[in-house]
C-alpha cells in the first residue's frame, strides 16, 4: 500500500524511538499563543492576577473554525502580551507563573461512551480544545462535522510518521495503543456507515503487531500496513495508499468519503471524551545528533523550546541548524527561548547545516527529470521553480503548481542542489496573497 513518487531519506529515528517516554514536569512560567490552530485565534477569559488551575480554560474560541486553550499548570496570570513564537512572528499570549503544585479542576468523566449522543461527542471534543497535532493544527470538531457525515466511509488514524528523526508517534502507538484504539471507536460512532484503519509504515512491525493484537476482534478497525516511503504520512498520499482515492487541493478529505487524524490527535479524542480531559500535554522529540541524551517527552504545552533540551540534556556538540518539526517539512529556529504549542512536534539538532551546504554548489537543471519521478504529485518542480523565479504566476498556475504540498522531495532528490520547493512555496503564498486582495 503506497503512492506514485517519494524518496527514501535517512530515517535517524534510532537516535530515540526505543527509548521510553519520560514526563517533564515544567518550572517557572509558561507561554500560551491564543494562536495554537488553523482559524481564528482564541478569545483570553483571564486578566492579569487570576489565579488559575491545571485543566482550566483560559481562552475562548474565537468562532466555529477555532478552539479554547487550557492551562496545562496551575498558577498565576503573569501578562497577557505579545511573545515571539517558533515561526519567529509575534503573537498574543497569555503568560502563566507556575506555582509548582499542579493543582488540577475537577474533570467530568464518561463511564459509558456509547450512551452519549454524537453532539454530545463533538461538543467534548470542541469544549477539550482538541485540533490536528500532526502540525496542521486543524480544529478537530470541524473536521468531525462534515456536511454530508452519512457519506464518510473511512477513518484513517495517521501512524505513519514518515517524517525523518521524529518518533513521537512511535511512541504513543506503543504506550498508549490501549487509548488510541479507543478514540477511534469513539470517532468511529459519529460514522456508523464507517470503517476505521489505523495506517503503519512497516519500519515499525512492533507497532503493527501490538495493534493488530489489540484489533484482531473489532470487525470495524483493521490495521492497514504501509510501504516505507516519504512522504506517506500526507494527508493526500495517505489517502490513496489506503483507499486508491484520489484528491486534489480543491478538495477535503471528505469529499473522497475520508477523515484522516494523526495518532496524537485520536488519543487526545479519547482523553476529551472518555476522561473529560483538555489538550494540555503532548509527547515531543528531541533528537538530532548535536543533542546529548534525544530522548521523548509528555510535557505540558507552554514549556520552552530551551527547557525541553535541558532535559535532554543540552548539546554534546554546538549545532549549525535548529529545526522545529522534522528535517523535510520543518522550518529553522533563530533561538530556542520560545513556547511550544499544540501543533510542536519535534525539536531537531544537527552538527551541519546541509542544506546551506548544498546552496554553495547548487547549479543549473540538468533536466534528469528526477524531481518529476519523485513528486508524490506528479507535477513538474523544475519547471515550476522557473515559473516562480521569474514571477510568472499564470504558467504556474496553469502547470498546476498549487497542487504542491510542499512536501520536499524534489529538493532533496535533485542532483543539481536547487532549491526547488522553496522557489515553489514562495510562490504558491504570493499567489494565495493576491488572490485575498481579489
Amino acid at each position: 500500500m503506497t503512492f506514485k513518487g517519494g524518496v527514501h531519506p535517512v530515517e535517524g529515528k534510532d537516535l530515540s524511538k526505543d527509548k521510553p517516554t519520560r514526563e517533564l514536569l515544567p518550572k517557572g512560567e509558561l507561554v500560551y499563543p491564543v494562536s495554537q490552530h488553523i482559524g481564528a485565534p482564541a478569545k483570553p477569559i483571564v486578566a492579569v492576577g487570576d489565579v488559575v488551575l491545571k485543566g482550566q480554560m483560559i481562552a475562548e474560541a474565537g468562532g466555529f473554525v477555532s478552539a479554547p486553550i487550557h492551562a496545562s499548570v496551575s498558577g498565576t496570570v503573569k501578562a497577557i502580551e505579545p511573545r515571539r513564537v517558533p515561526t519567529g512572528d509575534m503573537v498574543n499570549s497569555i503568560v502563566i507563573e507556575s506555582d509548582g503544585e499542579f493543582k488540577e479542576v475537577e474533570y467530568q468523566t464518561v463511564d459509558d461512551v456509547d450512551a452519549l449522543s454524537g453532539e454530545e461527542i463533538i461538543a467534548k471534543v470542541r469544549d477539550a480544545g482538541v485540533v490536528g497535532m500532526g502540525g496542521a493544527g486543524f480544529p478537530t470538531h470541524v473536521k468531525l462535522s462534515p456536511k454530508e457525515p452519512d457519506k464518510i466511509d473511512t477513518i484513517i488514524v495517521n501512524g505513519a510518521e514518515c517524517e525523518p528523526y521524529l518518533t513521537s508517534d512511535y511512541r504513543i502507538m506503543l504506550d498508549d495503543s490501549d487509548k488510541l484504539v479507543g478514540g477511534l471507536k469513539i470517532i468511529l460512532k459519529l460514522f456508523p456507515n464507517a470503517k476505521g484503519y489505523i495506517a503503519i509504515e512497516n519500519n515499525k512491525p512492533e507497532c503493527i503487531a501490538k495493534l493488530q493484537e489489540l484489533t484482531k476482534d473489532e470487525s470495524r478497525i483493521e490495521v492497514a500496513t504501509l510501504l516505507t516511503k516519504y512522504p506517506q504520512g500526507g494527508e493526500r498520499q495517505l489517502i490513496y495508499a489506503v483507499t486508491h482515492r484520489e484528491i486534489n487541493s480543491k478538495m477535503l478529505p471528505a469529499d473522497a468519503g475520508c477523515i484522516v487524524d494523526n495518532v496524537e490527535t485520536v488519543v487526545s479524542v479519547y482523553n476529551a471524551v472518555k476522561l473529560g480531559k483538555p489538550v494540555m500535554n503532548r509527547v515531543f522529540t528531541v533528537t538530532g545528533d548535536a543533542v546529548a541524551d534525544p530522548c521523548n517527552f509528555e510535557f505540558a504545552i507552554g514549556t520552552s523550546f530551551q527547557e525541553l533540551l535541558d532535559a535532554a540534556g543540552g548539546f554534546k556538540e554546538q549545532p549549525q541548524k535548529i529545526i522545529s518539526g522534522g528535517p523535510m517539512m520543518g522550518f529553522a529556529m533563530f533561538g530556542l527561548d520560545v513556547p511550544t504549542t499544540k501543533t510542536t512536534s519535534a525539536l531537531l539538532c544537527m552538527t551541519k547545516d546541509e542544506v546551506a551546504a548544498a546552496e554553495n554548489i547548487a547549479t543549473a537543471c540538468i533536466n534528469c527529470g528526477r524531481c518529476v519521478e519523485a513528486c508524490p504529485e506528479q507535477i513538474v518542480p523544475s519547471r515550476l521553480s522557473k515559473f516562480a523565479q521569474h514571477g510568472d504566476m499564470a504558467s504556474f498556475e496553469k502547470w498546476h503548481g498549487m497542487e504542491c504540498v510542499e512536501c520536499g522531495s524534489c529538493s532533496f532528490t535533485c542532483p543539481a542542489k536547487r532549491p526547488l520547493a522553496q522557489y515553489i512555496k514562495t510562490m504558491k503564498k504570493q499567489i494565495i496573497a493576491e488572490r485575498r486582495k481579489k
